[in-house]
C-alpha cells in the first residue's frame, strides 16, 4: 500500500484536498482523528489527550487500509501529533515519535498557509501562528527524512501540484 500524507498548519485545506485526491485516485482517506476526538471531548485539549489522539489516529489509518485501493490518502497522520505536542506541551511521548518514524508516508503534501483561514469552532485556534508552525512541520518532515512536495497556490493549483506529485511517486513504486 502507498500511503500519501497531507499535513502542515492548520487551515490549509487539507482535508477537502485528501477528499478530493481519494475520490480522484478510487480510494479512501483516512480522517484527521483530533476532530473526531476534539468534537466527542467538548473542551480543549491537554497535555493528557496526546496519547488518546495518537492511538485513535493509527486506529483510522488501519481501518482505512481496508478500503484503500493500492493508494491510501491520510488528512495528517502521526507527525501532525508529534509536531503539535511540541508546540503545546513542550514534548511528546517518543513511542509517539517512534511510531510516526515506523509509520511515515511514501509521501508528504506539505499545504501552504497561502489560503484564507476560516474559523471552525474549538478546531481552529491559531490564525496568526500558521507561517510559524509551517515551518515546525518543514522542519519535522526534514528531521523525519520522508519524500515531500510543497503545494501552494489557489485551489486549483494545489489539486494540480499534488497530483502531479502522487503520480510520480506512482510512476516510481515507491
Amino acid at each position: 500500500m502507498i500511503s500519501v500524507v497531507l499535513t502542515g498548519s492548520e487551515c490549509t485545506g487539507k482535508t477537502t484536498l485528501a477528499r478530493d485526491l481519494a475520490r480522484a485516485y478510487g480510494t479512501v482517506a483516512a480522517p484527521e482523528y483530533v476532530r473526531l476526538y476534539l468534537d466527542a471531548k467538548g473542551e480543549p485539549l491537554t497535555v493528557h489527550d496526546v496519547e488518546p489522539i495518537a492511538r485513535g489516529q493509527m486506529a483510522v489509518e488501519d481501518d482505512a487500509v481496508f478500503g484503500a485501493r493500492r493508494l491510501l490518502v491520510k488528512d495528517t497522520d502521526l507527525l501532525s501529533t508529534v509536531v503539535y505536542a511540541r508546540h503545546y506541551y513542550g514534548s511528546c511521548p517518543g513511542w509517539i515519535e517512534e511510531a510516526a518514524r515506523l509509520r511515515a508516508g511514501n509521501l508528504y503534501l506539505l499545504l501552504h498557509p497561502d489560503v484564507p483561514w476560516v474559523a471552525d469552532g474549538a478546531q481552529r485556534d491559531r490564525p496568526h501562528d500558521r507561517e510559524e508552525i509551517h515551518g515546525l512541520f518543514r522542519r519535522a518532515l526534514e528531521e523525519l527524512g520522508v519524500r515531500f512536495a510543497d503545494v501552494e497556490g489557489d485551489w486549483a493549483e494545489r489539486r494540480a501540484r499534488a497530483t502531479v506529485a502522487i503520480d510520480a511517486l506512482l510512476l516510481s513504486g515507491s
